[in-house]
């Protein structure tokens, strides 16, 4: 009786990409060009400013309509849009209060990676950031570097 030893290829790992502690990305499901997003290490799960939310149903399937604000500041655009709807999630916000949210499936594109990721949509108007990208996102994709910003728009003017 011979005894047969399964030869596991390594496979290589090629290397994260390095995120600043805040990135300019895209939603491009969205219709959004870029947004500023602040890369948050302590939430699990994304989240976008959005107002005007409505579940709508088409063709019998239901879609999160709502508008998004984004750009830079002193010329922020506005869109009307909407995504397929996952469900609704409660999350607890960085104050401690926790809301049930609409969860949506979109694309994010940063550094040229794209990839579908769920997001929650919620009223941010008080928060510095229209979007926040949280680790589940993030996972095997990217490191961060909390003394750094901005390094997608750095890796754009190298291109």
């Amino acid at each position: 009786m011979s005894i047969v030893k399964k030869i596991r290829k390594k496979r290589t790992k090629k290397p994260l990409a390095l995120l600043g502690w805040r990135e300019w990305i895209s939603l491009p499901d969205l219709g959004v060009d870029k947004i500023s997003a602040k890369i948050d290490t302590g939430a699990n799960t994304s989240s976008l400013y959005a107002t005007h939310i409505k579940v709508i149903e088409i063709n019998g399937e239901e879609f999160a309509k709502f508008r998004v604000t984004y750009g830079k500041p002193g010329h922020r655009k506005f869109s009307t849009t909407q995504a397929p709807l996952v469900g609704f999630r409660k999350v607890k916000s960085s104050s401690g209060e926790t809301e049930e949210r609409p969860v949506i499936k979109t694309s994010i594109c940063i550094m040229g990676q794209c990839w579908k990721s769920e997001v929650t949509l919620t009223s941010r108007q008080s928060m510095q950031f229209p979007m926040l990208l949280g680790r589940a996102c993030l996972k095997k994709r990217f490191i961060v570097d909390p003394s750094r910003a901005n390094l997608s728009a750095e890796q754009e003017i190298s291109l």
